[in-house]
């Protein structure tokens, strides 16, 4: 059964005989790109060269033309894939299912000619992600310790509106945070109608576009570099600046600041500075969260990711004593 998944020294999650995910594998003609953050692009390029095939979703395909161009796409064979919709192989079927993570995130499954259904879940929440039946399960670790739990997250959504919205009142609010969790940002205080202009920065622009094509809403938002924009920052009217998280420390150093991460487990809220907090808004399952997905899969073998950030050692563990359920960290 062990041999049906693994990962590799370089982040390559193996499925069945076919497949590699999130890292290029020269045995393997066909690579999987589950979302567009960094830690599962790599060895893209190779793969672009190399593979037979290069699958994706469309949202992720249009994601990366946003972030590093349409030029690197075009020297492979991408091929899209709609959830649910399923890709033949020699003797096995790929098959794409929701995560939800980022815009466009997938989940895969890979069965066999022997009916063994090996899957990796990829980086998911599992509030609106389909778990899927395993026989061999591959799973992110990001917190994957027992003491990284938020018995909070209901009301997360809740003071992060009137946060901004207390902001508002002094002027500008500036919100930083990475590209996909920028967007739900937005989208969050969309649709608890918070009415104060959106400015955001060329690239947060682009991203945004993308996430509207693909059916995200976010109301009315300006470029930065527009005049109005720039008249709104400096007269200190309200708005809402959204920008990479990477800026924090050039943009905005006297407005007040929202800083939005997952690795915040006492409070949905805290305060860090006289005008910054930050907001507990994660795009990851808590611990019980990963627990309650391998619950539900009913795995044979549970395979934790030890490439990326993460406790998957710990989770291992957990798993085997609390579900009875063999599991084990990869790359050992």
């Amino acid at each position: 059964m062990s041999l049906k998944a693994s990962i590799t020294k370089k982040g390559a999650v193996l499925l069945g005989r076919l497949v590699a995910c999130d890292s290029f594998d020269m045995t393997r003609p066909l690579r999987v790109v589950t979302h567009i953050h960094y830690d599962h692009l790599t060895g893209l390029q190779q793969s672009l060269r190399n593979c037979k095939a290069v699958v994706m979703t469309s949202a992720t395909r249009d994601l990366l033309e946003v972030m590093h161009g349409p030029l690197p796409l075009m020297r492979g064979n991408v091929k899209t894939l709609a959830y649910g919709e399923t890709f033949p192989l020699e003797n096995e079927r790929l098959t794409l299912y929701r995560a939800d993570h980022i815009l466009g995130a997938a989940q895969v499954l890979v069965e066999d000619e022997e009916g063994t259904r090996s899957v990796y879940t990829g980086d998911f929440r599992l509030s609106q992600t389909p778990v899927i039946d395993a026989d061999v399960l591959v799973m992110e670790a990001t917190y994957g310790n027992p003491f990284q739990v938020r018995p909070f997250e209901r009301i997360v959504e809740n003071s992060l509106v009137s946060l901004v919205e207390s902001g508002l009142k002094r002027g500008p609010v500036y919100v930083f945070g990475y590209h996909g969790k920028l967007q739900e940002v937005m989208q969050i205080l969309h649709n608890n109608r918070v009415r104060a202009p959106f400015v955001v920065p060329e690239r947060v622009f682009q991203v945004s576009r993308i996430c509207e094509r693909h059916g995200m809403r976010f109301g009315r938002y300006l470029l930065s570099s527009e005049d109005e924009a720039k008249a709104m920052i400096e007269k200190c009217e309200p708005c809402v600046a959204f920008y990479h998280m990477n800026s924090r420390r050039y943009v905005g150093k006297e407005a007040f600041r929202v800083s939005v991460s997952g690795w915040e487990f006492s409070s949905p809220r805290r305060q860090i500075a006289d005008n910054e907090h930050v907001i507990a808004l994660s795009d990851h399952s808590d611990f019980n969260g990963l627990l309650q997905y391998v619950r539900e899969s009913k795995p044979k073998l549970v395979i934790t990711d030890n490439y990326r950030v993460g406790d998957a050692k710990v989770l291992a563990k957990e798993i085997t004593k609390r579900l009875g359920i063999e599991a084990k960290a990869m790359p050992g």
